[in-house]
C-alpha cells in the first residue's frame, strides 16, 4: 500500500563554504554545487527568463525591483482556516489540491522531524492527506533537493516542491537535467534561517517553559506571536526580543548575505511580508496563476495595501548593522523608550506592501555589510546588480573591484 508520506534515507553532505544544505552535494552529481549554487554565482537575470520568460522589469513595474517578477499581488486566506497552519494553511492545501487533483505524483517538502517538532525532515507526500503532517514552520537546513533523486527513482514525473530560496534557485539551475514532465514550485520567503539548536536557545530565552511553545510568527504588525500547548497566545513585540543575548553568528553568513527573500524563482510566492494579517501572494507565472486558480472560492483575496516610509527604517538598521562589528544589528535605545516605540511602529511604520519594502532594502544592505567585512572577494560574484539599485539611496555603491561580474554562460 502506497504510504501518504515517505522519508527516504540521504546521503551525507558534502561539507562546503557558504552552504545552507540545499541538497545538491548529497545528489550524484555533487559537483553541480559550482553552477547550482545562489552563493557562489549567481545569475538572476537568466534564471528569471527561463522561469517566467522574462527578467525582472522595473520599468513595467516599479515593485519588480524589490520582489522580482510577478504577474498579481494580493492579500489572502483560506476562507476555512487548516487546523495545525503558520497562517491560514495556503501553502500546504496548494500542495493538497494538486495531489487530489492528480496534477503531481509526488510532493517534496519538509515535516517535523520525529524527535524534534522544530527540526525540518524532508519528505515525499503521494497522497494529499499525507500534507497535514507538513503544516507550521520548521527552523533549521535540511537538503530538500536530494529528494529529487528518490523521486525520480519512484517514476514519479509530475512533483511540486515547496522550498526556500536557496534551494529554490538551485534547483531552477539543475531542472532541465533532471528529466521531470514538470515541476511546479511553491515558494516561501525567507531571510534569516539558523540551524534548529541555535533555534531552540532563542525558544528558551523567549519563555521560562520553552518546551510548550507550539507556534513562532514574525508578524507584519512588528510583533512575535507565541502559542503555547495549554491554549495561551503570547505577542512580543520586536524591539522586547532578546537579541543581544544571542551569539553573533546565530544567523550564518550564508542567511546574512541571501539576495533572494522574497523568493524570485518559485510560481508562486506565499509568505507574510505584505499581508497586514493576512498572507501575501506573488503570482509569478502560469504555472502560478494554475496553482492560484486550483483553490477556487475556497480563498479570499483583496488587493495589497501600503502605508508609512521605509528611509528612516532602513538607514536605522543599516546604521545598526555597520556597528555590530559583523554580529547581529545593535539596537542603541533606551529601555523606556522602547515600548513607546513598539506602540508607534504599528501605527505610523511602515505597512503592506512598505513594509515588505523595507525588509527586501534591508536585507539588500546586510549582504553588502556583511560581504565587505568578512568576503569582499565574494562581492562581485555574489551581488547581482538590482541589489546595488536597491542600495544606492544609502549610499552604499560598489568600487571598480565589486562591480558585478558577467555571467558565466
Amino acid at each position: 500500500m502506497n504510504q501518504p508520506i515517505t522519508t527516504p534515507e540521504l546521503p551525507p553532505a558534502a561539507p562546503r563554504g557558504l552552504c545552507t544544505d540545499c541538497g545538491v552535494s548529497r545528489m550524484q552529481n555533487a559537483k553541480a554545487c559550482g553552477t547550482a549554487c545562489q552563493f557562489i554565482a549567481p545569475d538572476y537575470p537568466a534564471l528569471e527568463a527561463q522561469v517566467h520568460g522574462r527578467a525582472r522589469d522595473p520599468g513595467r513595474n516599479p515593485d519588480e525591483l524589490h520582489f522580482g517578477p510577478f504577474r498579481t499581488m494580493l492579500r489572502a486566506r483560506l476562507k476555512t482556516p487548516a487546523e495545525g497552519a503558520q497562517w491560514t494553511g495556503i501553502t500546504t492545501r496548494l500542495a493538497e489540491k494538486l495531489l487530489e487533483a492528480s496534477a503531481v505524483d509526488a510532493v517534496l517538502t519538509m515535516a517535523p522531524d520525529p524527535d524534534d517538532k522544530w527540526k525540518p525532515m524532508p519528505v515525499l507526500v503521494t497522497r494529499a492527506e499525507g500534507m497535514a503532517a507538513c503544516r507550521g514552520m520548521r527552523m533549521g537546513y535540511a537538503p530538500l533537493l536530494a529528494l529529487l533523486e528518490p523521486a525520480a527513482a519512484a517514476g514519479h514525473k509530475r512533483i511540486a516542491i515547496i522550498g526556500i530560496p536557496c534551494q529554490v534557485y538551485a534547483l531552477r539551475s539543475i531542472e532541465k537535467s533532471l528529466g521531470f514532465e514538470r515541476i511546479f514550485v511553491i515558494g516561501t520567503p525567507c531571510s534569516d534561517n539558523t540551524t534548529t539548536e541555535n533555534f531552540h536557545h532563542f525558544l528558551s530565552l523567549l519563555d521560562e517553559n520553552p518546551d510548550s511553545i507550539t507556534y513562532l510568527e514574525f508578524r507584519a504588525d512588528y510583533q512575535v506571536e507565541l502559542r503555547f500547548a495549554d491554549g495561551r497566545n503570547r505577542t512580543i513585540p520586536f524591539l522586547a526580543l532578546p537579541i543581544s543575548q544571542l551569539s553573533p553568528d546565530f544567523f550564518p553568513l550564508t542567511c546574512r548575505s541571501c539576495v533572494d527573500y522574497t523568493n524570485v524563482l518559485a510560481d508562486i510566492t506565499v509568505g507574510y511580508m505584505a499581508g497586514r494579517g493576512e498572507q501575501w501572494l506573488l503570482v509569478r507565472n502560469q504555472r502560478g496563476a494554475e496553482l492560484l486558480a486550483m483553490l477556487g472560492d475556497e480563498l479570499h483575496t483583496e488587493a495589497p495595501t501600503s502605508a508609512g516610509k521605509r528611509a528612516s527604517a532602513v538607514k536605522g538598521f543599516l546604521a545598526n548593522t555597520e556597528r555590530a562589528a559583523g554580529g547581529l544589528p545593535l539596537r542603541r535605545m533606551p529601555n523606556w523608550l522602547r515600548p513607546i516605540v513598539s506602540w508607534l511602529m504599528p501605527r505610523i511604520g511602515p505597512r503592506g506592501v512598505e513594509f515588505a519594502r523595507t525588509r527586501v532594502e534591508m536585507k539588500a544592505c546586510e549582504s553588502v555589510v556583511h560581504l565587505r567585512r568578512e568576503h569582499p572577494a565574494r562581492l562581485k560574484n555574489m551581488l547581482p546588480e538590482h541589489v546595488w539599485k536597491l542600495v544606492a539611496p544609502y549610499g552604499l555603491t560598489p568600487t571598480p573591484e565589486e562591480r558585478p561580474a558577467p555571467p558565466r554562460r
